[in-house]
């Protein structure tokens, strides 16, 4: 009788990490490993010993002057004796404000468009792809230099002077002028946090009773209403403790004294040009990720869903977009990573971000290009690597899970 054993393992040799498949691709990308740094060290000690012989260091010391000069738009208070540092932290706040706002507006104009193109009325589909293929060919910096003039064209504060005004207030309490657009600004008093913590806890409740009626659907098969219960759970709790609170939360409205408006927020003009403009010039590219993730989800999967009576917006909602966001998700980061980059466009309308500030006035200032740059560039590489980790999550979360 015999008995089947192991063949006996070979000895590690020198030799196998060229000749033998298991250690090839590690020796090769051990070699360019050390090729890499190898580069990386000259190059810094290239630049080290260069700026040695100008008798100049690196040093981040600067961050501590005084930085003398004005910020227009910010978000936390600043003064031009404050330091480059604070003038730094007021250009990142307002490089992830429009940021923001724009990578909200252009997802929800990017859906609207991408699903209205697939639209059977012919003129509306026509428009929509008349949208998409105007702002995707032309580059986004004349976008914002158009918009920037269209709000520049805008009638001045003084068009609202007078008892016979030339241009009257947008339901008398929102201006829009070549300054920019005066909106009314809450005011805060004593019980204002309670009230603002249930509208966060409405918006949580939202969320929670559609999943759950979501849910229901498709235990139970039965469909409960969504739209009305939402608006009441949206409006009702936080409407009654803003009573019951006292009323804590006023209205501060923009009005008119002298040359211009006091009180109230001001959008700046150079916000709302960009703002504008990346939203609409990315969401014509999210339209087109958002018409490609719908027209991926097979034919048989709509009829089905309207053979068994469900309506066509819950066709969509239940049935399409849930699948289609598998499609969708993934180029949808690179489009939020392009928006945050493109803002380093506002120099170009006059917007204070982080790249105007601390790539801009303070670089001149200081004469500190490198460390500017590098903080720049350090700056950008984070801001993009959070924005992939969290969306990265959300679509591990969406994305389909096999047995």
């Amino acid at each position: 009788m015999t008995t089947m054993t192991d063949p006996p393992q070979e000895s590690f040799r020198p030799s196998m990490l060229l000749n033998d498949t298991r250690y090839r691709s590690y020796t090769f990308q051990f070699i360019a490993l050390i090729v890499l740094i190898g580069a990386i060290a000259y190059l810094m000690s290239n630049l080290f010993a260069n700026l040695e012989d100008q008798g100049l260091n690196i040093s981040y010391d600067f961050l501590g002057e005084p930085a003398g000069y004005g910020i227009a738009q910010n978000l936390v208070e600043y003064d031009s004796q404050d330091s480059h540092m604070r003038a730094a932290l007021i250009g990142i706040l307002n490089t992830l404000l429009v940021a923001f706002l724009a990578c909200v507006t252009a997802t929800i104009l990017g859906v609207i468009a991408g699903v209205l193109r697939l639209s059977n009325n012919w003129l509306v589909a026509k428009l929509m792809s008349a949208y998409v293929e105007a702002f995707r060919n032309v580059p986004v910096l004349i976008w914002i230099l158009v918009i920037n003039t269209i709000v520049i064209s805008m009638p001045g504060p003084r068009a609202y002077r007078g008892d016979t005004p030339e241009v009257e207030m947008f339901m008398g309490i929102i201006a829009y002028t070549n300054r920019g657009i005066y909106i009314p600004a809450p005011t805060w008093g004593p019980g204002s946090l309670l009230v603002v913590l249930t509208f966060f806890a409405s918006i949580a409740a939202i969320i929670w009773y559609r999943r759950y009626a979501v849910k229901q659907l498709y235990d139970h098969g039965r469909d409960l209403p969504t739209f009305l219960p939402s608006l009441a759970i949206f409006f009702i709790p936080t409407i009654l403790m803003y009573f019951i609170m006292g009323r804590p939360i006023g209205v501060d409205v923009p009005a008119l004294q002298g040359f211009n408006f006091q009180g109230g927020t001001q959008i700046g003009r150079p916000l709302i040009a960009l703002w504008l403009a990346l939203s609409i010039y990315t969401g014509a590219f999210i339209a087109e990720n958002v018409r490609a993730g719908i027209q991926a989800v097979s034919q048989g999967q709509t009829e089905a869903a309207a053979s068994l009576g469900l309506r066509p917006n819950r066709v969509m909602n239940l049935v399409v977009l849930p699948q289609a966001l598998r499609v969708i998700i993934p180029p949808l980061i690179s489009q939020f990573l392009n928006i945050t980059k493109n803002s380093s466009l506002a120099i170009a309308v006059g917007y204070e971000d982080i790249t105007a500030t601390l790539g801009g006035i303070t670089l001149n200032q200081t004469g500190r290009a490198i460390e500017c740059i590098l903080l720049l560039m350090l700056f950008y590489l984070t801001i993009s690597l959070l924005i992939s980790a969290v969306m990265n999550v959300y679509n591990n979360s969406v994305s389909l899970k096999e047995r």
